[in-house]
């Protein structure tokens, strides 16, 4: 496990076997701790360790979306943490509930990506675009999966992505190949989508990205302006 602290920010990353890693992160509030994301069920433990050492209890747990390497130690931290509250995106809960169906103007092809069929843990909290938890903002971000969420804090214009990008083996939006790091490329649902998202994101001018995979950046903007229009002139070759 390795911690950077960046303002009000922990990025906690770990590491498989091939040295990949997932993050999660804690943002500080004033007297508590919202968790984003839970990585990988092993890091349960060292998770709640951490969080002793800053000394604030864990209050909230908000989900960027479903795949597997983002709710793994999900079961094990709620089962520790009874009282913290759980909160996905309305769209992504029926997918923690097994529906997979696809609505009408959803791009009709197979959710990607490895999604726990066995979690025993629901949200307590369906968020929507623009719902504030604590000094974050909400913002729907479909693409990766269709109900995919970023957070983006008031105090600082730290803006956690979740997987909409990546800047492991390179920032690219999702959907997009790294060679060095191609699963999001493989486990991305709609491209287009994820375009979508990347650009409104964008729109935030965030001072610190914060993705599932990969280096924190701060200043990010033009480095998102140079994988937004990769993504954009890929696509546009793909049509």
């Amino acid at each position: 496990m390795r911690i950077i602290q960046k303002d009000t920010i922990h990025q906690i990353t770990f590491y498989n076997r091939q040295s990949l890693s997932v993050n999660c992160y804690f943002v500080e509030e004033e007297d508590s701790l919202t968790l984003v994301d839970t990585a990988v069920a092993a890091g349960s433990h060292e998770i709640l360790q951490f969080a002793d050492k800053i000394g604030k209890p864990i209050t909230r747990i908000l989900l960027t979306h479903l795949h597997h390497d983002h709710v793994g130690g999900l079961d094990a931290l709620k089962e520790m943490l009874p009282d913290a509250i759980v909160y996905i995106s309305g769209r992504e809960a029926r997918l923690m509930s097994g529906d997979y169906t696809l609505d009408p103007e959803e791009l009709d092809t197979p959710i990607l990506g490895i999604i726990p069929n066995n979690l025993k843990t629901r949200a307590d909290v369906l968020l929507k675009d623009g719902d504030q938890i604590g000094s974050l903002i909400a913002l729907s971000a479909p693409g990766h999966t269709p109900g995919s969420m970023a957070f983006f804090d008031t105090r600082n214009k730290n803006l956690i992505a979740g997987d909409t990008f990546q800047t492991e083996g390179g920032i690219a939006v999702a959907g997009q190949l790294r060679p060095l790091f191609p699963f999001l490329s493989k486990n991305t649902w709609d491209k287009q989508a994820s375009l979508a998202s990347a650009l409104k994101l964008r729109e935030y001018s965030p001072l610190l990205l914060a993705v599932g995979h990969g280096e924190m950046l701060e200043l990010p903007c033009a480095d998102m302006d140079r994988a937004i229009k990769e993504a954009e002139c890929n696509l546009e070759l793909e049509k």
